[in-house]
């Protein structure tokens, strides 16, 4: 299942991500404002408990989280989402997850990997700017399954069917949330029209 976030101001913010003469700051912001939309979207159907909370003029009836968010990003693009996660969720757990894509097999090779511990409650929210072939995310999470994390969510800036199509077929009880369905991807297994590469734009290393 997958969810294209199409509003206005994601839209908005998105041709100035894909513009090639978004320099380094403004493009980290914009990636933060648009994470900010998707997670919006990707938790609202979140859990939640009742609670009474004692207002200065009576009691009223409200609702607390009830299941514990655990933050994944993909490194290293997926640190470029983190802090804006972590603004809308400032108690959530972090873990990391390195990989990279070996450019002569486009197949993930993992190198790096330290998650919290796994709750019953757990909602681990897998974030990377990219999902190109779908290869990494699906390593991602079976990862995190194999962790004991139950609840996977994936959120991604710009997708395209083919990797939709790959996270789909192995974790079908993933939810995705993206902010483009892009064309397709080109015989170097780049997004097309995408935004070029996430990771070089985000920290200013091309």
């Amino acid at each position: 299942m997958y969810t294209e976030v199409k509003h206005p101001l994601v839209q908005h913010k998105l041709s100035l991500v894909r513009d090639k003469d978004t320099g380094s700051k403004l493009f980290r912001e914009l990636i933060g404002e648009i994470s900010k939309f998707l997670a919006y979207e990707a938790l609202r159907e979140i859990p939640v408990k009742p609670v009474d909370v004692e207002t200065p003029l009576e009691t009223a009836k409200c609702h607390h989280v009830e299941s514990e968010i655990v933050l994944v990003p993909i490194l290293r693009a997926g640190i470029g989402m983190l802090d804006a996660l972590t603004d809308l969720v400032p108690n959530a757990r972090i873990g990391f997850l390195g990989m990279y894509r070996d450019h002569a097999t486009s197949k993930p090779v993992e190198y790096y990997s330290k998650l919290p511990e796994a709750k019953d409650d757990s909602v681990a929210i897998v974030i990377d700017p990219m999902l190109a072939t779908g290869g990494s995310s699906v390593a991602a999470i079976t990862h995190i399954k194999e962790q004991g994390f139950k609840n996977v969510i994936l959120i991604c800036i710009v997708s395209c069917p083919e990797g939709i199509a790959t996270v789909e077929s192995a974790h079908p009880d993933v939810p995705i949330y993206t902010a483009s369905i892009d064309r397709c991807l080109n015989s170097h297994n780049y997004i097309l029209p995408g935004l070029g590469d996430a990771g070089d734009r985000l920290f200013g290393t091309k």
